[in-house]
C-alpha cells in the first residue's frame, strides 16, 4: 500500500476520531500512575474507534496507545497513538490539544499525522517525503539561538524533574528571545516542524508524546533527539528526554538543556 493512500486515509481516521473529542464532555475524569496524570472517557473513546479503523487500514497490524496495556514495541507494523495530547488543557477547555499517530515499522517512523481539530490544521510526514501542514510543505525555521522562541514541556507526572527544568527555563529566558508552555507537546514539536517555534524540550515523555512528532522535525529539516535513549531505532523501555530545534539553534541549545539533564543525574 503506498504511503500517500495510507497518510490520506490516516488523515481521513484522525478528522473522524476528532468528532468524537469535540463532541464529548469531558466527563468520566480519572486519574492514573503519577501526579497530575488525568486521563477522560473521550481519551478512552477515541483510541477504540482509532484502533478499530486503524488495524483494518493496516491488516496485521498492531496499536501502542496511551489508554491500554501495551506489549513490547516488536518489528512488525505498529500504530503509535495518543487519542487526546493535552489531556489537561481538553479538561479546561483551552482549545489546544491534538490526535496523533503514527506508523512504526522495524522499529523506524514511516508516516504521521497529527490533528489540531481546533485550528483544523492536519500536519503530516512521511520518511524521505517531507512534512506539510495541510497538504503544503513546511520547514524549521532559521532563527539564530539568540533569537530563539523555546517551548517547554514541565513533565508533571515526574516531580523529580522540576528543578532541572525550571534551571534549564531560566536560563534559556536570559539567552534567547523568551519561552512557551502550552500543555501538548506533540503541537510543541509541530510547531518546531512548521517554524512557529525554535526550540523544545521536556525531560520524560512517553512514546506516544513524541513518535509523530520526531518525524514531523526531521522532515521538515529540524534537529530531534533523545538525550537517554538511542535515536536510530525506537525504544520505548521508559521515557525519554526528549529536544528538538531549528537547525541553526540546536547546538547552543543542546548544550544548555542536556547539561542541567546530566547535572539533574549527578544531584540523585
Amino acid at each position: 500500500m503506498k504511503g500517500d493512500y495510507m497518510l490520506r486515509q490516516l488523515e481521513n481516521i484522525l478528522r473522524e476520531a476528532s468528532s468524537i473529542m469535540l463532541r464529548a464532555r469531558p466527563e468520566g475524569i480519572t486519574s492514573k500512575e503519577g501526579h497530575a496524570n488525568f486521563v477522560t472517557e473521550a481519551d478512552r473513546q477515541t483510541q477504540d474507534f482509532l484502533q478499530e479503523k486503524l488495524e483494518a487500514l493496516l491488516p496485521g497490524s498492531a496499536l501502542f496507545g496511551e489508554e491500554k496495556e501495551n506489549e513490547p514495541l516488536g518489528e512488525g507494523p505498529t500504530w503509535v497513538v495518543d487519542p487526546i495530547d493535552g489531556t489537561l488543557n481538553y479538561i479546561h477547555g483551552l482549545m489546544h490539544s491534538a490526535i496523533a499517530a503514527a506508523l512504526v515499522l522495524d522499529r523506524q517512523v514511516t508516516l504521521c499525522a497529527v490533528y489540531n481539530p481546533y485550528r483544523d490544521e492536519m500536519f503530516t510526514a512521511e520518511k524521505g517525503g517531507g512534512a506539510r501542514l495541510n497538504g503544503q510543505p513546511i520547514h524549521a525555521a532559521v532563527n539564530p539561538f539568540e533569537r530563539a522562541l523555546t517551548f517547554y514541556g514541565t513533565s508533571p507526572y515526574q516531580p523529580a524533574l522540576v528543578d532541572a527544568t525550571f534551571k534549564a527555563v531560566a536560563a534559556l529566558m536570559r539567552q534567547t528571545a523568551d519561552v512557551r508552555r502550552f500543555g501538548s507537546a506533540i503541537l510543541d514539536l509541530a510547531y518546531i516542524a512548521c517554524g512557529r517555534a525554535d526550540i523544545f524540550f521536556e525531560y520524560s515523555l512517553s512514546p506516544w508524546d513524541y513518535t509523530a512528532g520526531k518525524l514531523l522535525v526531521e522532515e521538515a529539516g529540524g534537529v530531534f533527539q533523545l538525550l537517554n535513549l538511542t535515536n536510530e531505532r525506537l525504544d520505548y523501555s521508559k521515557p525519554a528526554a526528549v529536544f528538538a530545534a531549528n537547525p541553526v539553534s540546536a547546538q547552543k541549545a543542546l548544550a544548555l538543556i542536556e547539561r542541567e539533564y546530566r547535572a539533574r543525574e549527578g544531584r540523585q
